[in-house]
């Protein structure tokens, strides 16, 4: 009887989600029932006002009252870690590194909920590749959907398009081919821009042990060279002369960026958002960037600057001198697959209320909920399911089309921690931007820096 009335409750939440229809089974809440919500703080003030708007749908529909609390980027990991280790998790929380960083970890320890039974039903839903990351290693290493997607982002490249013109060259100039491409910025747009007096640096290059940045920027390259440390079974390959190999090369190609001086010298010790402060002053005319975040500051300054020649100049950064393409072809010629990180929403087995947390993890990822909220970044962040990725937003303007183009017609690729947790602790040390931090300024080799790095790993991945 119980395990009918399990599945029977299974059923009815996974007929909420997704399909756009009125939470079934939501019960009257019990007097003064609370449910406790930890989520990242919106870039943009859309994204908050949206969260809002589907919180006080939720409470009227259930009669739950929601204590949101709004966190940033490091602030709700460390909140979250300190409150799963002391057992007081919230009851459902959602951060943008949660992948990157904790929810292999929290799986694999039994600190999250299954949520199979509402995502299974509706796998259909999701556009490829979108549940791998969500379906992580639990006690015993059984694999389960323990996590609920939200939006996804991969790697883009933006440049200014006048200062490709100042410099002399057009935009077809910019060559497509991996050695061809980089050396542009560095070799011919940044000498021809210091010529004219410009103080300029060719490409914002994050390169800190700090950002996140650094890290999904060099796993780009990582994937360029197709040095992954670790297999599709999760098995480390760091004994792999091949691997080894092109993990240098990527080193290499990597830190002589920042060795020649084509980055900014501070790239060294950048935060998250200081490629973006130099993109937006025009100190770089290139920077890669994990989401579309730099030419969606200029639309946000579109529709909120005060004055309004700040806003007319806005409005012609992002439509006319702002450009959105994807990166070079692998050196092997090859395209490019894009490195993808879903970004999850979960809920904590030791949460207070989890069945109240499920049933809000439902609420959010229906259609009419999600989509405004991931609409409401202006495109920083792209949807998971097919029916959003469809909409109308996602063709408005060149620097969406592209982001549609990546994620849905070209084929993407996931991180390394979907294929073992472990890689969670990797990204949280940054043992990459360790390894750039030997060579650029320890001056040894990029195949020391590999190989310590490769030590390294096995001790965090084995030890």
């Amino acid at each position: 009887m119980k395990s009918a009335m399990r599945k029977t409750a299974g059923r009815i939440v996974a007929a909420a989600i997704l399909g756009g229809a009125v939470l079934a089974g939501a019960t009257p809440a019990l007097a003064q029932e609370k449910l406790t919500v930890w989520f990242n703080k919106g870039f943009y003030p859309a994204e908050d006002i949206a969260l809002n708007a589907v919180i006080e749908r939720f409470k009227q529909k259930t009669g739950v009252t929601v204590e949101l609390s709004l966190f940033g980027v490091e602030d709700i990991i460390t909140k979250a870690v300190s409150a799963v280790e002391a057992k007081t998790p919230p009851d459902a929380a959602f951060g943008w590194t949660f992948d990157f960083r904790t929810a292999g970890k929290w799986a694999y320890e039994g600190k999250l909920e299954d949520l199979s039974d509402i995502i299974t039903p509706n796998k259909d839903k999701f556009l490829a590749g979108v549940l791998d990351t969500a379906f992580l290693q639990g006690p015993g290493g059984k694999r389960a959907y323990y996590g609920m997607p939200i939006y996804q982002q991969t790697m883009h490249a933006n440049y200014w398009k006048d200062m490709v013109e100042e410099a002399g060259f057009k935009e077809t100039d910019i060559p497509k081919d991996w050695k061809g491409y980089w050396s542009f910025w560095c070799d011919k747009v940044q000498p021809a821009l210091r010529a004219k007096g410009k103080r300029v640096y060719g490409i914002g290059h994050p390169s800190s042990v700090e950002a996140s940045d650094t890290f999904f920027s060099f796993l780009s390259y990582v994937n360029a060279y197709d040095a992954s440390p670790v297999d599709k079974d999760g098995k480390l390959l760091i004994n792999d002369p091949k691997i080894k190999a092109n993990m240098a090369a990527a080193l290499k190609d990597y830190t002589d960026i920042v060795i020649k001086g084509c980055t900014p010298p501070g790239s060294l010790s950048w935060k998250d958002v200081d490629n973006n402060v130099a993109f937006h002053n025009k100190t770089t005319p290139m920077t890669h960037n994990a989401t579309i975040s730099l030419p969606g500051k200029h639309m946000d300054d579109m529709m909120n600057a005060k004055e309004q020649k700040d806003r007319d100049q806005a409005k012609i950064n992002y439509y006319d001198l702002i450009r959105t393409t994807n990166w070079p072809a692998k050196p092997d010629g090859k395209p490019l697959p894009n490195l993808v990180s879903i970004k999850l929403a979960v809920a904590f087995a030791d949460s207070p209320n989890k069945k109240r947390a499920k049933e809000f993890l439902a609420f959010l990822a229906q259609p009419e909920n999600l989509i405004p909220y991931t609409e409401g970044s202006l495109g920083r962040w792209f949807p998971v399911t097919k029916e959003a990725a469809e909409r109308p937003f996602w063709q408005e303007d060149q620097h969406r089309k592209n982001v549609y183009q990546q994620f849905v017609k070209q084929p993407t690729v996931p991180f390394q921690f979907v294929y073992n947790y472990k890689f969670t602790t990797v990204n949280a040390e940054n043992v990459w931007g360790r390894a750039m931090s030997r060579v650029v300024q320890d001056k040894v080799s990029p195949e020391q820096a590999v190989d310590e790095m490769f030590a390294r790993i096995k001790q965090l991945v084995e030890g």
